[in-house]
């Protein structure tokens, strides 16, 4: 065997036959596919089969048709998930989809278009998020998802709608629980819910679109293509949505050079609408508040007098007993404080827990014998707004050095906080906006080279249409002649059926017109016929007899006398019999029933299909006769084979 390149061919006349002779005998276009990505996976398949050259697998395609399979298996790279990348799906439930179902009136459909969905996963679910924002009833009513791929496999996959427990491993139990039903070691997706989907076959290069699209989601599959088929395929699907329709795209996917098309909606989660009629994102931005200065903490002979009590920051001071000794007007209006607080406990109070523990930083303070800082603590007052704090613990020193108390400061840091997100909020958003500005640049560069090949695509566009409707014609005569075969069929149908009818009726009638009670056995014994004589001979109704053991019935007969005679004739051994038998009628009376056994032959075996028991109570019966003459063609009834 040959031994294959080690490095990518790199032939571009190689590489353009290879494309040509894809497109030329199956159709296949992979000429707008990165070159960089379509050498490594072509190079794949070269090493798989020991190729050396493009030229080399053109040759080996052509005496191999089922490489073809494995070819396109490694070109269309089928990977999806369930909800995966799971940062857009929520804003989708909460914020796309009620604005779409907002623009319509109630009896509008909602078009969905899922390009490039592999093996189903991500159009399924689309569907559990769309279900999830507005119902299950108004989602069958309304929704109608078309889900399209180049992989005929994988859409065989997706049809199906069955997945293994590791696929919907990652997703939450109570959904895979609410839209999977659970058959054997797989899950598959409920069934009233599956016919909102339509899966197909569609080539993002040359088929024509989906029309009249809502919601386009098509997540990681434009980054496999170059610019110019991107520019094309961006330009089908802008064609393809409603105005104010949205575009939902992958993580690593943007439209930075196509403005002129669409629009940002929230380009953290790639979700982008049509320029006519786009979304934007609700609320301005709020304006950045002025950051204030830390006021340093006032000095220890200063704690009793007027500029500790006026001071702007919120102050404690704890003697070294632990005792409250001074409070700043500031604290006391903050932590709601007063007059009857100083000298207690700080334990007893909320302020030493809420909103730090205090105690804690006091006693490392003092330990310490130096300042300590907590930055940044969130409290929130009973009632009011989220506010943040720097807290300071500072010991107070007596003139020998001893630490006498300790002074608590709470700087209220909330304004400075707010800012600093902000402030990071704008430098992001300035960022995206210098990134746009400069796609914008090169956007503009490219208009006329798009504007020619636009015109292009309306050709080619109307051309598919002009091929649609005669398509559309073909099948609708098709479906024209079918209906006339339909019709035949249930004409005929309808004749066979009131034949039948009549064969009931004629047949009920024989039975109903026989002074004799009827019943007919099958093989194992089971009464299949049970007519209105027998019912009345012995009290069993109809419906109790159906179906039950003749040896079982509960009946005035002694069947099991005559159950040797009745297998006889199963068996071909007896071709009748016949035996007056002591028996009690319905009513309780003794009386003689008169009792023949005949085989149930069939026209098609010689073996009796059953047997057929006439039970006539003669008129005039003499109990005192009865068992006294049973004839079998000469043979009596202790004579039948047992």
């Amino acid at each position: 065997m040959p031994h294959a390149p080690q490095q990518p061919p790199d032939g571009d006349s190689e590489l353009a036959a290879l494309v040509d002779y894809l497109y030329r005998t199956r159709g296949l276009d992979i000429g707008g596919y990165k070159r960089t990505g379509l050498l490594r996976r072509l190079t794949k398949r070269l090493r798989a089969i020991g190729a050396t050259s493009l030229t080399a697998y053109i040759d080996y395609l052509e005496s191999h048709p089922a490489e073809f399979a494995r070819l396109l298996d490694t070109l269309l790279i089928n990977v999806t998930a369930f909800f995966r990348d799971d940062l857009p799906w929520e804003y989708l439930r909460t914020e796309i989809v009620p604005r779409l179902v907002a623009q319509k009136s109630p009896a509008d459909p909602i078009r969905v278009w899922c390009a490039g969905c592999a093996t189903g996963e991500e159009a399924y679910t689309l569907a559990i998020v769309l279900a999830e924002a507005i119902g299950d009833d108004t989602f069958r009513d309304r929704v109608k998802i078309y889900a399209t791929d180049l992989d005929e496999p994988a859409l065989a996959h997706a049809r199906i709608g069955a997945y293994d427990e590791k696929d919907v491993a990652d997703m939450p139990p109570e959904l895979v629980d609410k839209y999977f039903e659970r058959r054997g070691k797989q899950v598959v997706f409920r069934k009233d819910l599956r016919r909102v989907l339509i899966f197909g076959r569609n080539d993002l290069v040359q088929d024509a679109p989906i029309s009249r699209v809502d919601l386009l989601a098509c997540r990681n599959t434009l980054m496999y293509f170059d610019t110019a088929t991107q520019a094309k395929i961006l330009a089908r699907f802008h064609f393809a949505l409603n105005d104010g329709g949205l575009l939902l795209l992958g993580r690593a996917e943007t439209i930075q050079l196509h403005g002129n098309l669409f629009l940002a909606v929230d380009l953290r989660r790639r979700v982008f609408a049509k320029a006519h009629g786009a979304v934007r994102p609700r609320g301005p931005i709020p304006a950045i508040a002025p950051q204030r200065a830390r006021t340093p903490g006032v000095e220890t002979d200063a704690v009793l007098g007027g500029t500790f009590d006026a001071g702007p920051i919120a102050q404690l001071v704890i003697d070294k007993d632990g005792l409250v000794a001074a409070v700043n007007a500031r604290a006391r209006g903050l932590f709601r404080l007063g007059a009857p607080d100083l000298g207690r406990p700080l334990r007893d109070l909320e302020v030493s827990y809420r909103p730090y523990e205090l105690r804690s930083l006091i006693d490392e303070s003092t330990t310490a014998r130096e300042p300590v800082t907590r930055e940044a603590v969130p409290w929130r007052a009973t009632g009011g707004e989220q506010r943040w704090f720097d807290i300071l613990v500072a010991p107070i020193f007596e003139l020998g050095g001893t630490v006498a108390a300790a002074s608590v400061s709470f700087v209220d840091v909330t304004e400075t906080r707010l800012a600093r997100q902000q402030l990071d909020d704008m430098q992001a958003e300035l960022e995206t906006a210098y990134q746009e500005l400069q796609s914008a640049n090169e956007e503009l560069e490219t208009t006329n080279e798009e504007l020619h090949s636009t015109v292009e695509e309306l050709e080619t566009t109307n051309e598919e249409l002009q091929s649609t409707n005669e398509e559309l014609e073909t099948m609708n005569e098709e479906l024209q002649s079918t209906n006339e075969e339909l019709q035949t069929i249930n004409d005929e149908l309808r004749l066979r059926s009131d034949e039948l009818n009549q064969a009931n009726l004629f047949l009920e009638s024989i039975l109903r017109s026989l002074r004799a009670g009827v019943a007919v056995l099958d093989r194992d014994l089971r009464v299949m016929v049970w007519n209105d004589r027998a019912e009345d001979l012995w009290g069993v109704r109809r419906e109790e007899a159906d179906g039950a053991p003749f040896p079982s019935l509960d009946i005035g007969l002694p069947v099991r006398r005559i159950l040797p005679s009745i297998r006889a004739c199963l068996a071909g051994e007896l071709p009748s019999y016949e035996a007056p038998i002591r028996a009690t009628n319905r009513r309780g009376r003794a009386i003689v029933c008169q009792t023949r056994v005949l085989p149930l032959l069939s026209r098609t075996s010689e073996a009796p299909r059953g047997v057929i028991v006439l039970m006539e109570e003669p008129p005039g019966d003499d109990a005192a006769a009865a068992d006294g003459g049973p004839s079998a063609e000469g043979a009596s009834e202790g004579d039948a084979p047992a």
